[in-house]
């Protein structure tokens, strides 16, 4: 991998020319300093010269950073709407594409994308995205999962991990941050019974390019949870997003699969699993649970529970 050898001699061929195309989203964006989130939005005219993208956006850092009137970072169709209804948009370009393609007014090929945080996907905008990937539309979802509502001062949200410190779940004599644990967006998502559903980390380029690749190129809807850092949110260094992001996959935090058309795809098997404390201790937003290790065993117990699951459902599905 790229982040191993600091070269791009072990790129397969298929991602070396991913690299040589050229990109949706421009420098002179306004995320903060060593934010990752930038990586996969340049993929996005990368994956194919077969068609083009139509990105839509819901409300969030993405969208805020990148579109700060008068100037925006795209170059690509692109279209900014709010956190609740960015699928649902979408699936209305997406169902006025095809009928033009019907009455022979479009003859260019299109393909469909919606990005949004996990504040705009696991919760604001979970039912517009439930029911565009319900009806079928042909449109591929990534979700930047970064743990809370960073762009707005990082507040839990439902993909907020256990024990982490939010400002609405304070670390205090009353508190040792969020309690519970955090929503499974991608078992939500399987439960669709799309054609294809993967978790990708945006450490591993190789990996998320080929997902990508495979998202959007399938006919029909599908769904990328995308682990992605946020610097201030997880409060560590600006140049730490792409390790922290390794580590919530050496230590089964965020495994890497896929699952087509119900056949599930481990990526990754650790070569030695850390333990989450790893993970954890490395960021700001867990500190505090050095001194509340009954937290710790439910984290890490909560992680070989999940990595079990998965494990039986490869299993299954051979």
């Amino acid at each position: 991998m790229i982040e191993s050898s600091g070269t791009l001699a072990e790129l397969s061929p298929e991602t070396k020319l991913m690299c040589e195309r050229p990109g949706t989203f421009s420098g002179g964006h306004r995320m903060c300093a060593g934010c990752p989130t930038g990586l996969f939005t340049k993929m996005l005219t990368r994956v194919s010269d077969e068609y083009e993208i139509v990105a839509g956006n819901a409300t969030g850092c993405l969208e805020v950073a990148s579109s700060i009137f008068p100037y925006s970072s795209w170059q690509i169709p692109w279209i900014h709407t709010a956190f609740e209804n960015a699928s649902a948009m979408m699936s209305g370009v997406e169902a006025c594409y095809r009928s033009l393609v019907r009455q022979g007014k479009m003859r260019k090929k299109l393909k469909f994308v919606v990005m949004g945080g996990d504040g705009g996907t696991y919760d604001i905008g979970l039912q517009s995205l439930s029911g565009a990937m319900e009806r079928g539309h042909d449109l591929t979802y990534i979700c930047y999962d970064n743990g809370a509502y960073m762009n707005t001062g990082v507040q839990r949200s439902s993909a907020t991990p256990l024990g982490a410190a939010t400002t609405t779940t304070p670390v205090g004599s009353e508190g040792s941050g969020r309690k519970g644990n955090r929503k499974d967006l991608t078992k939500i998502m399987l439960a669709h019974n799309l054609g294809y559903v993967a978790q990708a980390s945006i450490h591993d380029i190789h990996d998320l390019f080929r997902k990508m690749k495979k998202a959007i190129d399938h006919d029909g809807p599908s769904f990328i949870n995308l682990l992605s850092p946020c610097i201030p949110g997880w409060k560590i260094d600006a140049d730490m997003a792409v390790e922290s992001a390794r580590q919530g996959v050496e230590c089964n935090f965020w495994p890497l699969f896929e699952v087509e058309n119900g056949k599930f795809t481990i990526n990754y098997r650790p070569t030695v699993k850390k333990p989450v404390t790893d993970w954890v201790f490395s960021q700001g937003r867990f500190k505090h649970l050095k001194k509340h290790p009954d937290v710790i065993a439910a984290f890490q117990a909560e992680v070989d529970k999940q990595w079990a699951w998965l494990e039986m459902e490869e299993a299954r599905t051979k």
